[in-house]
C-alpha cells in the first residue's frame, strides 16, 4: 500500500516535470521556426506585453501547442507510472497545466480572445484525458 501512494505520488510529479520539458522544450523552438516580431524579447514577458500587437496568429500557434503536447506527455507519462486512479492523475496534470495557463492569461490579458479561448478549452484538460487514453490504450493491448 504504501508503496502505490509513492508511486503514485511519482507519477503525478514526473508527469509535471516531463511535460513542463516538453512545453519549454517546444516553446523555446518557437523562435527558430516562425520567428518573432521584430523588437521582441521572447525570453521577456514585458517586451511581449509591450509588443503583443506585433504577432500573428502563428506566433500564438507554438504556445498552444507547446501546452496541449506537454500536457498530453505528461499525462501520458503519469498513467504509465501510476499504480491505481490513472485517469485521476492523467486529469490533475491537465488541471496542473491549466493553472499555468490561466497565469498566462493573467499575465498577457491582450492576447486575441481565440488564443485564450483555444488554449485554455483545448490543450489542457482534454489532452490531459487523450494522454490518459493513449497510454491506457496502450497498457490493455499489452495485458
Amino acid at each position: 500500500m504504501k508503496n502505490k501512494i509513492v508511486r503514485n505520488i511519482a507519477a503525478v510529479l514526473l508527469g509535471i516535470i516531463i511535460g513542463s520539458i516538453v512545453n519549454m522544450s517546444i516553446i523555446s523552438l518557437g523562435p527558430l521556426l516562425v520567428g518573432v516580431p521584430e523588437g521582441v524579447n521572447p525570453q521577456d514577458i514585458e517586451s511581449i506585453k509591450r509588443n503583443l500587437h506585433l504577432y500573428e496568429a502563428k506566433h500564438f500557434l507554438i504556445p498552444i501547442l507547446a501546452h496541449g503536447i506537454g500536457t498530453l506527455c505528461g499525462a501520458f507519462v503519469a498513467t504509465k507510472i501510476a499504480l491505481s486512479r490513472k485517469k485521476i492523475f492523467a486529469i490533475i496534470i491537465g488541471l496542473w497545466f491549466l493553472l499555468g495557463g490561466s497565469m498566462m492569461v493573467y499575465l498577457l490579458p491582450n492576447q486575441p480572445q481565440w488564443v485564450i479561448i483555444c488554449d485554455l478549452v483545448l490543450a489542457y484538460l482534454p489532452m490531459g484525458w487523450i494522454g490518459y487514453k493513449i497510454a491506457d490504450k496502450k497498457d490493455n493491448k499489452n495485458t
